[in-house]
Order: structure tokens, then C-alpha cells, then sequence
């Protein structure tokens, strides 16, 4: 018996089957395990430090792109095409009515300029919030009217941005990288204070 299973004269138990190899201390066979919500890349715990923000539909997946990272994003891909298609086809449906109703050229001009030109802005307004904050909440407040009929819009921005990432995942990613670092720099001023390193934050668990 090695020295692994027997420790001060008492024998202790292997792995059980079906636990995945994972011995006393939770780690797999290879002395690796999955990584946890609380942990950056490197598997380390983070303790007191930043915790990444969650996105519609992934969750923290985007972190590290897994828990089902791949499908959720296909998902939305798939979800954002089919609510814009049964939108346009909505649409059309309406502006059909519109001819059948003789209400003259003027009212059938009017309305393809309103819902082409809020959909554009609506557009242009969700592609710019996958990639910053809103400088100034009061016109954002003030376009969410325009938002609501250009819905079109909107779904086609989350569309074409879910087929490169999760719609956000840059703008999230670069806000807690920024965090990160500055937790880290933090922490290592802190430390150079206090004479030792913080070995609790840089252990593993």
C-alpha cells in the first residue's frame, strides 16, 4: 500500500467509483478538476475579488466559454433570425392591411419611413451597447420608445453580434480584465505593505 493510502498507520479509502477519480482532496486523477464559479482561468479562488458580470442567456459562461457556452450562443443566433423573420412577416401582414384600406399614399409613405428609420436607429443603439455604456442615460431613456417600434432593429443587431460572440461578451470582457488588474495591483500594493504575500488568494483550493 503506498504512501498515498496509509498515513500514520491508518489506511485511507481510495476514490470511490463513479466520483470521477477525485480523492481526498477533490482533485480528478490527473490532479485537475473543472473549473468553478469564484475561480479565473488558472483555477485560482478568488477571494474579495471582482466577480465577472452576467449576460442574458450565458450567464458567466462567456468567461471561459464553456457550460454550454457554444449552444447558448447558437441558440440565440438561431432564436434572434427567427424572431426577425416572424417580424418582417408581421409587418408585411400590416402594411398589407394598410393597402387594403385605401388610405392613400401619404399614410403608406409615412409608415415605411417611421419603422425604416427606427429601425435603424434602434440598430445602431443596440450595436453601440454591445460595445460601451451608455454615455448619457437620458437620451437612451429617451429612445426606448423609438427602440420599441424599431424591434427590428434590435433583433438583427443581436443576431449579427451572436455569430462572432455573446452579445456584450466584448465590452464585459474588457470591464473585467480592467477590474482584475486593478484588484491584482491592489492586492500587491497591500502586500508590499504587510511584509508577506497574501498566499490565502494565491493558493489553490
Amino acid at each position: 500500500m503506498s504512501d498515498h493510502l496509509v498515513q500514520q498507520g491508518k489506511p485511507v479509502s481510495a476514490p470511490a467509483v463513479g466520483t470521477g477519480g477525485r480523492g481526498q482532496y477533490g482533485r480528478g486523477v490527473h490532479g485537475t478538476r473543472p473549473r468553478q464559479d469564484g475561480e479565473d482561468q488558472r483555477g485560482r479562488r478568488r477571494v474579495g475579488g471582482p466577480e465577472p458580470e452576467g449576460l442574458r442567456f450565458f450567464g458567466t459562461t462567456w468567461v471561459g466559454h464553456d457550460r454550454g457556452y457554444a449552444v447558448r450562443r447558437a441558440g440565440v443566433s438561431a432564436g434572434a433570425l427567427a424572431a426577425t423573420v416572424a417580424a418582417c412577416l408581421l409587418l408585411r401582414f400590416a402594411y398589407e392591411g394598410l393597402r387594403s384600406a385605401a388610405v392613400g399614399f401619404f399614410v403608406h409613405a409615412l409608415v415605411v419611413v417611421v419603422f425604416a428609420v427606427c429601425g435603424a436607429i434602434a440598430f445602431q443603439s443596440t450595436w453601440d451597447g454591445f460595445r460601451r455604456r451608455p454615455a448619457d442615460p437620458v437620451r437612451e431613456e429617451a429612445l426606448r420608445g423609438v427602440r420599441t417600434v424599431g424591434f427590428i432593429g434590435s433583433l438583427l443587431a443581436y443576431f449579427l453580434r451572436s455569430l462572432t460572440e455573446a452579445p456584450g461578451e466584448g465590452l464585459r470582457r474588457r470591464e473585467y480584465a480592467t477590474a482584475l488588474t486593478r484588484h491584482e495591483r491592489r492586492r500587491g500594493h497591500r502586500a508590499a505593505a504587510t511584509g508577506r504575500p497574501d498566499a490565502e488568494q494565491h493558493g489553490r483550493v
